[in-house]
């Protein structure tokens, strides 16, 4: 199996989704999206993009890498009685099925940063975004103070070190490498703008349940903690991240979390 997709359908992504509702629809309602915009939402998990962009008149196709994340997003957008929302499994690498500039707008929050080969990735979202089209992604940004890049450099002191080649999906939060990366698709610098963003996790519980969320259904983490145990440093991980996710919560109640994060946001114009 391809090794992408085995991460994303370890566990169950949509418990961490959940915590991203609000600041997913918040920042939909900025991209300017209108009736009838066709919509790819790429890397799109269960909607909390994708179900919002629907909700405001597009007609969206969510494409992501992991089966149980589409099944997922497919019950929501039928739950929510949107038949202009479908999602179907799809390699952000190699979206082959879809077809040249057939979307007026591509959106991938925290999704196709995610995929191998960034090349390829920022190739095919260019090749399926009709000219005068736009791209959105929003990417974690390495070394950051804020969650997740924390939780990644806390996760790979306890996991063994990545394959030779391997590049950090990080990069993606690196200006010089979106724009390089784009540039090789064909987009001149200049239809690149970057802006800092940021977006809030919120849990109706608190921090130390919300470590034992990611614990147990984030594939990245799961994978930190199978290492931990084999070392026998499964409770020094534990305690490192509880330590961390109770040292960002902004909750002024501290049975409730709500983490902001720092990411940056990617404006391509086509």
């Amino acid at each position: 199996m391809n090794p992408n997709k085995a991460l994303w359908e370890k566990g169950d992504f949509t418990q961490i989704a959940q915590t991203m509702r609000e600041s997913g629809a918040a920042l939909v309602a900025q991209l300017g999206i209108t009736e009838g915009l066709k919509v790819l939402d790429l890397g799109c998990g269960d909607g909390t993009t994708a179900i919002p962009e629907a909700k405001l008149g597009a007609t969206v196709l969510g494409v992501d890498i992991a089966s149980n994340l589409v099944e997922a997003g497919n019950a929501r957008a039928k739950a929510e009685g949107l038949t202009n929302c479908t999602f179907q499994e799809g390699d952000a690498t190699d979206l082959h099925e879809l077809k040249d500039q057939s979307f007026d707008l591509v959106v991938s929050i925290f999704g196709a940063m995610f995929a191998p080969k960034p090349f390829d990735v920022a190739r095919e979202m260019v090749r399926v975004t009709r000219p005068g089209g736009r791209i959105v992604m929003g990417n974690w940004i390495p070394g950051d103070p804020t969650l997740v890049a924390q939780i990644l450099k806390i996760s790979s002191a306890y996991t063994p070190p990545p394959p030779e080649g391997f590049l950090s999906p990080m990069l993606w939060g690196v200006e010089s490498h979106v724009i390089e990366r784009f540039e090789q698709a064909g987009v001149a610098k200049e239809n690149l703008t970057f802006l800092k963003d940021t977006f809030t996790f919120n849990t109706s519980y608190p921090p130390s349940e919300y470590v034992n969320t990611f614990k147990t259904y984030y594939g990245p983490t799961m994978n930190a903690f199978e290492a931990a145990e084999k070392n026998g440093k499964a409770v020094e991980l534990q305690h490192e991240l509880e330590v961390l996710f109770t040292s960002q919560n902004k909750s002024v109640d501290k049975n409730k979390t709500s983490i902001v994060v720092n990411f940056l946001r990617v404006t391509v114009t086509r």
